[in-house]
């Protein structure tokens, strides 16, 4: 299950070191250097790079990578806070797992080691906090800006012949989706196999296809649960969100890719339309790659919602350091946090070209290595959408809630089930969730989360019930 080694780090000018206090490396034994262990998702070896570098430099330990697929950092942190099997200090837990994470007390609460430990001002440039505070504690902090945007091809808009096609079949100029409907409907334009050219290229897989679903619902103008945590996906707008979402799979490609994958296919340039992160323009924008200069980038769709188009802005993965369970130097373990997100270190670690952690906090987007590895256009839409992002489903059991809704929307992909059906099933499910972990608290949680949507859509969203 396991890939370890010992970390090697990439020779990189860092400009110097930051992060912790004088107090914090007062208690490291330099005459005895301890050996931190960090959990990872394969793909970040390279931003962790730097971060490893600078604390060995600074306190004198080692450090040593435990690498894990994408998918399976939180099962595997969960495993070990019940049989300490390898030893983790540090985690890089997706952010969305967090309260999975401290229900199976699998990670160590922060508060206390922050009150100690981290420096004045820590978190002040950090532009996404949500997911690291649960059930108002302090559990981790967010490394990558993962918020979910739109990756159009340049060539295809701007091609005269296909933009005047466009504007007499529809009446309406091409320009960049302002709405999950323009979206639906320039991919349904874009697609002509027989020409070369497929509409779209999003994910439609058992871990990633809940998110264009949560999305496209809010762009209805809903909320997911009522405050009593009552789910009000299965009416009019949910079943819409759905069955829009299903038509628009006769214009896709690549539906079944998986995360690298998706990034290979969409390079072949025949593709209109992807969704992603800031790894995703990572890649597709390295030297070398045939989409480099033929990418328009842009936030996600949003819904028109009583007569407006109401902006939608998702922050829907993310990285985030977390200090385990059944570390024996929490301390030590918590100091790696602090100096990974620091300013100098966390820059380090977002402008490293082969890692797909992305932009954190505002002093990120003026670094001039930060800039090369993303473009300033991507970093515009990119800040925008950092600045206004409605969160996750931050509550526990969200793996159950979302496990019920992935399966549920690949039966009605699938045509198994009808969009009406799906739904149906997917309230019953979240409802049984709810009543083990407890309506009240859940309630309260979720009324919690609420509070931390955007103002703009917080406002535009309605309850059903």
């Amino acid at each position: 299950m396991f890939t370890r080694r010992a970390f090697t780090t990439h020779a990189l000018a860092l400009g110097g070191v930051g992060g912790l206090p004088a107090a914090a490396r007062a208690g490291v034994d330099h005459q005895h250097p301890n050996l931190l262990r960090i959990l990872a998702p394969h793909g970040a070896e390279a931003n962790l790079a730097p971060v490893a570098k600078s604390f060995e430099a600074m306190c004198g330990c080692r450090t040593e990578l435990v690498v894990v697929g994408v998918g399976e950092v939180n099962a595997v942190l969960t495993l070990e806070a019940m049989l300490n099997d390898v030893g983790v200090d540090v985690a890089l837990p997706a952010t969305f797992g967090i309260p999975d994470l401290v229900e199976a007390e699998a990670i160590l609460p922060l508060d206390a080691l922050a009150q100690q430990y981290a420096p004045q001002g820590l978190t002040d440039a950090m532009m996404y906090t949500s997911g690291d505070i649960f059930d108002e504690r302090l559990w981790g902090y967010q490394t990558d800006g993962d918020v979910f945007l739109m990756f159009y091809n340049k060539s295809f808009m701007e091609d005269r012949d296909l933009r005047s096609r466009y504007a007499d079949q529809t009446g309406t100029a091409l320009s960049t989706p302002q709405t999950w409907d323009e979206l639906d409907r320039q991919m349904a334009f874009f697609h002509d196999p027989d020409a070369g050219r497929y509409g779209g290229c999003l994910f439609r897989t058992e871990d990633k296809v809940a998110w264009e679903w949560w999305a496209r619902f809010h762009a209805k103008g809903a909320w997911p649960f009522s405050p009593t945590m009552e789910p009000q996906i299965a009416g009019a707008r949910g079943i819409a969100a759905l069955e829009d979402m299903i038509a628009s799979g006769a214009h896709l490609v690549g539906t079944d890719l998986d995360l690298f994958s998706n990034w290979a296919r969409y390079q072949e340039g025949d593709i209109y339309a992807n969704i992603g992160w800031g790894g995703t323009q990572k890649s597709l924008y390295a030297p070398g790659s045939a989409m480099r200069d033929n990418m328009i980038n842009a936030s996600l769709p949003g819904g028109r919602i009583g007569g407006a188009v109401v902006p939608l802005s998702y922050f829907n993965w993310g990285w985030s350091y977390v200090v385990a369970k059944n570390s024996k130097q929490p301390e030590l373990a918590y100091q790696f946090c602090v100096n990974a997100v620091s300013q100098q270190v966390g820059a380090a670690a977002i402008a490293q070209t082969d890692g797909f952690f992305d932009p954190f906090r505002t002093d990120q987007y003026q670094d001039s290595a930060i800039i090369k590895a993303y473009g300033t256009q991507f970093l515009t839409v990119h800040e925008q959408a950092m600045r206004a992002s409605m969160p996750d489903l931050y509550l526990a059991r969200r793996g159950e809630y979302f496990e019920a809704l992935s399966y549920w929307l690949l039966a009605a992909l699938a045509g198994d089930v009808t969009a009406e059906v799906a739904l149906d099933n997917v309230a019953q499910s979240w409802r049984a969730t709810t009543d083990r972990v407890g309506l009240e608290v859940q309630s309260r949680r979720w009324m919690a989360l609420r509070d931390t949507y955007p103002a703009d859509l917080r406002k535009a969203l309605t309850d059903e019930i």
